[in-house]
This record gives structure tokens, sequence and C-alpha cells, in this order.
């Protein structure tokens, strides 16, 4: 099979937000305020469990107020501050301004890592003629994360859940992408990390290929493989 463009989910895939400690550390900077490290470790640790750090951990427990608000958070850009602030909201904090904070905090570029490898893939299938697309799950604009890093240079199109009032694994968000494209879905390969929400792509008739959900550290070259794909 000839591949003539590439999807690529984003949180996980393409960057990685930064870690627990960093994003409360970060968000209690922007009011103006501090913890002892041993409590910002503890508060980090808890708001991580919760799953209120957007891209980072699944929530160990879910309170059965949020169950049916998060199942569709990524359908608007409201259901997704509600839903992850009220995750964080289980954890109580010591100033309730940061709530608000945190979220807002994700939502920055410095927030995000690209993965070592990233650039290069990208501007390597680009060099191929091969398109490129983002297709995302998220409930804001990652478009100002790809310009701030860099990556935005070689990424034709992008389809956002929240954009549109979907989520993968919807066949019609990556329909979507393949038209940004302008090419049919059997010629368009996807690369993501959820193998359900990324995996529906093969129900439109795409290739799916897998990575790794880890730490930017520990995935140095996890990316390198799709262009083992690309004739």
């Amino acid at each position: 099979m000839t591949i003539k463009g590439v999807l690529f989910d984003f949180s996980g895939t393409l960057f990685r937000i930064e870690p627990a400690r960093d994003w409360l550390r970060a968000a209690l900077d922007a009011r103006g305020s501090a913890l002892p490290e041993a409590e910002l470790a503890g508060y980090a640790e808890r708001l991580a469990a919760a799953g209120a750090l957007p891209g980072g951990s699944s929530p160990q427990r879910m309170p059965p107020g949020l169950a049916g608000l998060w199942k569709t958070r990524d359908e608007s850009a409201e259901r997704h501050r509600a839903a992850y602030t009220g995750l964080a909201r289980q954890v109580e904090l010591p100033d309730p301004g940061l709530y608000d904070a945190l979220y807002e905090r994700h939502m920055r570029p410095a927030a995000w890592r690209p993965y070592p490898d990233a650039a290069e893939v990208l501007r390597t299938l680009r060099e191929r003629g091969v398109g490129i697309a983002v297709v995302s799950n998220i409930g804001w604009d990652p478009r100002p994360v790809f310009r701030a890093h860099g990556l935005d240079t070689w990424v034709d199109g992008y389809a956002l859940s929240y954009e549109h009032g979907l989520q993968k694994p919807d066949v019609r968000l990556f329909r979507m992408a393949c038209d940004a494209l302008g090419t049919a879905p059997g010629d368009v390969l996807m690369v993501g990390d959820d193998k359900v929400a990324d995996g529906g792509a093969a129900n439109l008739g795409c290739a799916v290929h897998f990575v790794d959900h880890l730490p930017v550290a520990e995935r140095p070259a996890g990316l390198r493989p799709v262009l083992g794909l690309i004739e």
C-alpha cells in the first residue's frame, strides 16, 4: 500500500504534557504563591491520581457525578474544562483559584514538549511529499503549541474534536482529516497511542500504527518506525 497521507494524534503521540509537579509549580507561580517542596509533591501526586492533568494519567477513581461528563469531555471546550476542573476539585488545594489556574496552565505551549524525533519524522514525511494532519480528542486549540515548538510548518490540517462536537473513534473525525489532505482513507496511515480512540481510523479503511504513551525522556525514537511504513 502506498501511503499518501499520515494522521497524527497530539497528546502522547507528537507531544507530552509536563509532569504533574511542574504543572502545579507553574500554576502556583502564576498565582504568585509557592508551597514547600514536600507539600507540592504531595498535592501533585494526588492531582495526578485524580486524573486532573489533561494528557496525564487517567483517573484512578471516577466520581459518580463526573462519569457522564468524562465520557464526552472532548466534544466541547466547556465540557473539557468542566471535566478536568471537576477532577482537580477532588483534591482540596490550599488556594481555590488554583483549579482554574491549573487548567489554564495545561493549555500553554510551555506545558508541552515534543517527542525528540517528532520534528525529524514530520520533516521527512513532508520531504517525501506525504500530507500530514493532526486528529485529536481535545477541548482547546493546540495550534499555538505546534507553532511555539516549530512543528506547525509540516502540518497541513487539523481535525479537533471540540471544533466538531465529535470524538475519536467516530470515523467522521478521521474522514474530515482525510478530506483536509485530499487523500482517500485507504491511502492514509493513522498514528496514535490509544488503541480504542485512534484505532477507530481502521473502520474508515485507514492503516493504523500505535506508539507508546511514555514520558519524553523514555521515548526518544518511538515515531521513527513510521518512516519505514511509508513507501
